[in-house]
């Protein structure tokens, strides 16, 4: 079978730039793409980090003048990628993440800064870059949806083009008078097009105009085709529910393995499971909680936001934490988030521990010292918290909801008594709800006999990307078909 030619559009990679989850998925996808046959490069900005880790780069086209400035399409690896890397030093070299100014704004300037990156994934599907030819153009979330608006423009023959939703509520509407600027002419500006309610909208021209759709998880791809979880676009994706499709994510099973993770206290398996003691007293010992190898310490690593549902782990939290029961949180977002928890922590003494912002060895360690994982969000596509937790031991503790009730078995009676279970669910997304269920896991707590099954279950499923990866290349070679 010939070999497959995907190009991956993508604003964030890891283990080179990460904001969420966007970055894991097109980090780890590649290599195990590779295994079906399928041969990937990442086109992504040339943010200061990305230009600092790319390795034996190439400069293969000069643009004198590319949405405002002077540019270069570069080729080069980093981070073990194969990726093109777009060097436009006034649409990217400037701190920040890549979406948001140090104060927390978004840059006034993200229509052009991503229709750059659309523009040159599409000028690379008609041959801007010899040695690759893409057969399919893998555009993922709003800051790559003009890709095939772009490439419609040519009259050309196109390579297969694959949006991927991975979180709806982010769509890249701008103004209307952005147009011209943007390279698009008045034609594309209908319903059909990119027009969104007297907008450009990027996510809903990528929905319109991609030969595929593909969200995270198959539950989700139900629901944003809703009104209560389409977020405005339900109409469109119903019109096109032919080609919507979920996949969902796996996560890179040699970054997460806590058999050999370096972050960790003590490395374990799940036929180790005595180990995982040193690394929750660790933890307990980091956040300052009270050293207690019996106390039923939760953890959180999450985003901090009303989606997340983490307003429900504060108005709960003195039910959670009764019984001597622990919280280890680490995130950033919502400034009233933020500082509530931080309050809670003096509140709630060795009891409480939060870090406020990223650790991904922080994050490594409450995955593997705590020994359950909240993820209440009242929506989530898929979600790798919850896939982490399994691998690493920590029972996850999820609302019914996307790619959490399609990724965990919840420890009902029967689940348990047949062995199935991984976790537990609750819906509806309420507090009255996710208190019914942290008492279900505090039940459990008391049986560790039972706790340690629903730890060996969890630990014990694939959670690797191969699965999904099967998928994508099937998909990708209907296309080339």
């Amino acid at each position: 079978m010939r070999p497959l030619n995907v190009l991956s559009v993508a604003s964030e990679v890891f283990p080179i730039i990460k904001t969420g989850g966007l970055a894991d998925v097109a980090g780890a996808l590649p290599a195990a793409l590779a295994e079906e046959g399928v041969t990937v490069v990442t086109l992504v900005p040339g943010y200061p980090a990305v230009l600092k880790a790319l390795e034996n780069s190439e400069v293969l086209h000069q643009y004198p003048g590319f949405f405002g400035g002077a540019a270069r399409l570069l080729s080069g690896r980093a981070g073990g990628l194969d990726l093109f890397v777009i060097d436009a030093p006034h649409l990217f070299e400037r701190p920040g993440s890549p979406y948001l100014a140090p104060n927390g704004r978004d840059w006034p300037d993200n229509a052009r800064r991503f229709a750059a990156l659309a523009r040159a994934a599409a000028d690379i599907g008609q041959g801007l870059a010899p040695g690759f030819i893409p057969d399919v153009i893998h555009a993922h979330d709003w800051q790559a949806g003009l890709v095939p608006v772009y490439l419609s423009l040519t009259g050309n023959p196109r390579p297969g083009t694959v949006i991927t939703i991975h979180n709806i509520a982010f769509q890249g509407i701008f103004p209307a008078d952005l147009m011209f600027e943007l390279g698009l002419p008045a034609s594309v500006f209908t319903v059909d097009g990119v027009e969104y309610y007297g907008q450009i909208g990027f996510l809903k021209a990528g929905l319109q105009l991609a030969d595929r759709i593909t969200t995270v998880s198959p539950t989700y791809a139900k629901e944003i085709q809703t009104p209560e979880g389409g977020m405005g676009l339900d109409g469109l994706l119903r019109a096109r529910s032919g080609v919507v499709s979920g996949i969902l994510n796996g996560i890179d099973d040699e970054v997460w393995n806590p058999a050999t993770d370096q972050h960790l206290t003590l490395t374990y398996d799940r036929n180790s499971l005595e180990r995982r003691a040193a690394n929750k007293r660790a933890l307990q010992e980091r956040l300052g909680l009270k050293p207690d190898p019996d106390a039923l310490l939760f953890g959180v690593v999450s985003r901090l936001s009303e989606q997340k549902g983490l307003d429900l782990v504060l108005a709960g939290l003195s039910r959670l934490l009764a019984d001597g029961a622990q919280l280890a949180l680490l995130g950033a977002g919502d400034r009233a988030l933020e500082e509530s928890f931080q309050t809670a922590r003096i509140v709630y003494p060795g009891q409480v521990g939060c870090v406020i912002g990223y650790d991904e060895k922080l994050a490594h360690q409450i995955q593997g010292g705590s020994d359950a994982l909240l993820v209440p969000s009242r929506f989530e596509p898929c979600g790798l918290t919850q896939l982490c937790a399994m691998r690493y031991g920590s029972i996850p503790i999820v609302s019914r909801v996307g790619g959490l009730a399609d990724t965990i078995i919840d420890a009902n009676e029967m689940a348990i008594a047949i062995g199935a279970a991984t976790g537990f669910q609750f819906g509806p997304v309420t507090l009255s709800a996710a208190l019914d269920a942290i008492d279900r896991v505090k039940n459990l707590w008391r049986d560790r006999d039972a706790w340690q099954r629903l730890q060996v279950n969890g630990m014990g499923a694939d959670l690797s990307w191969h699965r999904p990866a099967r998928q994508y290349a099937d998909l990708y070679r209907g296309l080339r078909a």
